[in-house]
């Protein structure tokens, strides 16, 4: 049996010594089978690739890629996956808010027989803000995108090799790969943990790419961007025939001789504003679709260090 850690690194260089430290501690020195660490540099400008050529050059079972750019996390990871080679693969990530005893409960789960194990996270150390988004964003998704996503999400989990095999063959650009796991539908299993404070370095988890994970999300799994269009259109539409009417009954009426300026500006703003909506809607299908087409790579490897070559 062989066992396959992938870990994605964006300006990670403080961490991985520790986080080695931490993976020999309470991995790798209480385990009786193979394992590999596969470490995938996602376009880091700082010195972290550099300290992945050190931890490798000290354990043969760790392997390095470096990315040309920054693809994101879901891309670094995705090209994790391609190169491991053990029976199971665990993604863990390098800021160590979650502990490593936490792969060897996955494997266990692994063991009975579930192809996808995930790591839910109970509670979090962390601040307001961050615990807001991220309840807010997996509420989101599993109210009109992906029920079985559990409350809190999950970062970490365990892929058996047939699940991987699928999420190569999927090759889908601008999705999220959490929501392509439970989308497949394998059987899954779930360990808890609560989320730590991050101690070392910052995270670059930035608003944008908070925004736009949860775009990919709802464009690749629901229909509700369409849906609020829709029903906003056919909302103006009623909006419309109830004032027309209310007009021309006060016409007929002689309550008013011509019906007001301010009505009728604020009403062809609203309609301008909910036609500019619908076209940036289809403009986001239309990207995905037209990106889809080129058929470029989900990310671009610049430099790759693999333990057999040593």
């Amino acid at each position: 049996m062989k066992v396959s850690l992938v870990i994605p690194i964006y300006y990670n260089e403080d961490n991985l010594r520790p986080l080695y430290e931490n993976l020999k501690t309470e991995f790798i020195d209480k385990i009786d089978y193979s394992y590999e660490i596969v470490m995938v540099n996602d376009g880091s400008k700082d010195k972290s690739y550099e300290v992945m050529k050190e931890l490798a050059s000290k354990d043969s079972n760790i392997k390095i890629i470096s990315l040309s750019r920054n693809f994101g996390s879901h891309a670094a990871v995705l090209c994790g996956l391609s190169k491991c080679t053990g029976d199971c693969a665990v993604i863990k990530a390098a800021d160590l808010q979650e502990p490593t005893s936490l792969i060897l409960e996955m494997v266990n789960e692994w063991k009975k027989g579930n192809n996808v194990v995930l790591a839910v996270r109970d509670g979090r150390d962390e601040s307001k803000s961050q615990t807001f988004f991220a309840n807010f964003y997996y509420k989101l998704v599993q109210k009109t995108a992906l029920p079985q996503m559990p409350d809190q999400g999950f970062d970490v989990y365990l892929l058996d090799r047939k699940v991987i095999n699928v999420l190569e063959n999927l090759d889908e650009k601008n999705s999220a790969l959490t929501g392509q796991i439970l989308w497949s539908g394998f059987r899954t299993s779930k360990v808890y943990y609560r989320r730590l404070a991050r101690e070392i370095g910052t995270s670059k988890w930035t608003l944008k790419k908070k925004i736009k994970l949860v775009m990919d999300t709802l464009f690749s799994f629901s229909s509700l961007p369409i849906t609020v269009v829709s029903n906003v259109g056919v909302f103006s539409i009623f909006g419309a025939i109830i004032w027309a009417v209310v007009v021309l009954v006060a016409k007929l009426t002689g309550s008013i001789d011509v019906s007001g300026w301010t009505t009728l500006f604020i009403f062809n703003l609203f309609s301008f504003g909910v036609i500019m909506m619908t076209l940036g809607i289809l403009g986001e299908y239309l990207w995905r679709t037209f990106d889809a087409s080129r058929n470029r790579p989900p990310y671009i490897i610049e430099d790759e260090n693999k333990s057999e070559d040593k």
